[in-house]
């Protein structure tokens, strides 16, 4: 009851945010999330600050407004509380506290004091909570909220109307929450700003759906609590919604979280999903930049490898301008099937995926899995580099199974999906799933998705796990009989031919062969009379 009442709250707040913005002209603007996402991780921190220090100081827990308990304190008093404090907290004074910033809402230039404070905030948090660009620049936890209103007259009013609503809440009660919590409030913190809007590489959502099945096909629960000191890697992360999965159940005090993507929005809703998910640790490993022209996890010279990968990659996009530096020496492991060519037309439909799931097979350890979002396509294709990387796949032993997700898996594309799941130690058979009849259609806005129910999930997840052949649904195959198909890994291909055979009486046999032959002579007899009337009307033809 407490999770339910706490949750509307959180969605109240951010709501609540997302009214000032349209009030003061920002709703729908490009800057909008960049508010909304940086002035609820404020809150955020702040809260989660008063809640580490409660824990620890019984005068700050007793005391009828924490903030001035912690404004009382001496600077060396302050700093051994923030010492005894986990390391995924943040460092702040007592001028960074909303209720100080609450007390001063009247003095002139208001606006100036909150975005001086985010940026002292940001200053004094650099080494822990900065994202990096892949040419080693720091990209800072917080912007100068107030200069996103073009209005300068209305910057006071617009941050004091913020913080009179983050004053009016407090997280404090939720910290103790599980994982779950914290995935729909994001969710739903993001859900107007993470779809496919033409943006560049991981800007698509992944559906929790598939995001599940892939984090208990790798991490079974019977193996989950076992697992400790693994790297999880996605090389197009995205907000982070397949990490998130896999990390959890992991567990996120066992694993470290490694990422690259493009986009740098995403690359802040990601930095942002950690630090509600108790990864805080692994903001470092956030890089934003292009993974397939500059991946930047080494280990020394060589790319670094990784225990566990997932990603769900962009499948076409047009990467023209820096193929060919891509299709050089240096790079002919990796791209062990080649480099696309550049299309004569179309260009923006140059399968980039086919770069992304090279570069996870050369990113992925020797006891390594992975779990990998592809097209459907590419699972019978019979010539190029996708048929090159299934022979690898079956050849070196190295893969899971496949599973054939439902059309419309993904609201923004009707593109059908499979996913492929990879596992180094998997030295004998395959699993193949058809789940393409799976899930229920159901209206997403102006488009159409297909909904697995937790049913479905569980029996995709199951029939994997355990190697099961259901008819009709499932095959387990050896690698012989892969390559025996011309490495097809589509499911169909290798479900027996059902023929049902009756017994009947010699009488019986008669009447059907009677009504068979009756069947014929009266076709043949119409085929006959059509002849007739077509040569009928032709010579009437001749004689107009």
């Amino acid at each position: 009851m407490v999770e339910i009442e706490f949750q509307q709250k959180t969605k109240e707040l951010i709501d609540s945010l997302k009214g000032i913005c349209a009030n003061y002209g920002l709703g729908n603007d490009g800057n909008e999330f960049k508010i909304i996402t940086q002035v609820f991780l404020y809150k955020f921190l702040n809260d989660k600050f008063a809640f580490e220090a409660k824990k620890i100081d019984e005068t700050i827990a007793n005391a009828e407004k924490w903030e001035t308990a912690l404004s009382a304190m001496s600077t060396d008093d302050l700093e051994m509380l923030q010492m005894s404090m986990p390391a995924n907290t943040a460092r702040l004074k007592s001028v960074h506290f909303i209720g100080y910033l609450f007390s001063q809402q009247n003095a002139a230039d208001f606006a100036k004091l909150f975005d001086d404070t985010l940026m002292d905030i940001a200053v004094t948090n650099n080494d822990v909570f900065s994202v990096m660009t892949d040419g080693g620049e720091k990209i800072r936890l917080f912007d100068r909220v107030s200069e996103f209103i073009s209005d300068g007259s209305k910057r006071d009013s617009f941050c004091k109307a913020i913080i009179n609503k983050l004053v009016e809440f407090s997280f404090e009660r939720i910290f103790n929450q599980k994982y779950d919590f914290y995935a729909t409030i994001f969710e739903y913190l993001i859900k107007d700003y993470n779809s496919n809007s033409g943006g560049k590489y991981a800007e698509y959502y992944t559906p929790h759906a598939v995001a599940r099945i892939m984090a208990e096909i790798l991490v079974p629960k019977d193996q989950q609590g076992q697992i400790k000191n693994v790297s999880c890697y996605d090389p197009s992360a995205g907000s982070g919604t397949l990490l998130m999965n896999v990390a959890h159940a992991i567990g996120e005090n066992r694993c470290s979280i490694f990422t690259q993507d493009i986009s740098q929005k995403s690359s802040n809703l990601l930095r942002l999903n950690l630090i509600l998910n108790n990864l805080v640790h692994s903001i470092p490993n956030v890089i934003q930049g292009n993974t397939i022209l500059h991946p930047a996890h080494k280990d020394g010279k060589a790319l670094k490898q990784f225990d566990y990968i997932v990603s769900n990659p962009p499948f076409k996009l047009d990467f023209s301008d820096f193929r060919d530096e891509l299709d050089s020496n240096e790079n002919k492991q990796r791209f062990f099937a080649g480099v696309p060519k550049v299309p004569a037309k179309d260009v923006e439909k140059m399968s980039i995926y086919q770069l992304f799931l090279q570069h996870i097979i050369f990113s992925l350890k020797a006891t390594g899995k992975a779990a990998v979002v592809v097209p459907t396509g590419f699972i019978t294709a019979q010539s190029g580099i996708d048929r090159k990387i299934r022979e690898k796949l079956i050849d070196d032993k190295i893969l899971a199974g496949v599973v054939s997700m439902p059309s419309n898996i993904f609201a923004t594309t009707g593109t059908n999906v499979s996913i492929l799941f990879m596992d180094a130690s998997n030295k004998d058979t395959v699993v193949l799933i058809d789940a393409s009849n799976l899930g229920q259609k159901v209206k997403d806005g102006k488009n159409q998705k297909t909904v697995l129910s937790a049913e479905e999930e569980q029996r995709i997840i199951d029939v994997f796990n355990t190697k099961q052949a259901e008819e009709d649904f499932s095959v387990v195959v050896s690698y012989d009989d892969i390559a025996a198909k011309n490495y097809s890994l589509s499911a169909g291909q290798y479900f027996d031919v059902k023929i049902e055979y009756v017994d009947i009486t010699p009488e019986q046999f008669a009447e059907k062969m009677s009504g068979f032959t009756n069947n014929l002579e009266a076709l043949f007899k119409e085929s006959a009379q059509i002849e007739v009337d077509i040569k009928a009307q032709l010579a009437g033809l001749r004689y107009e």
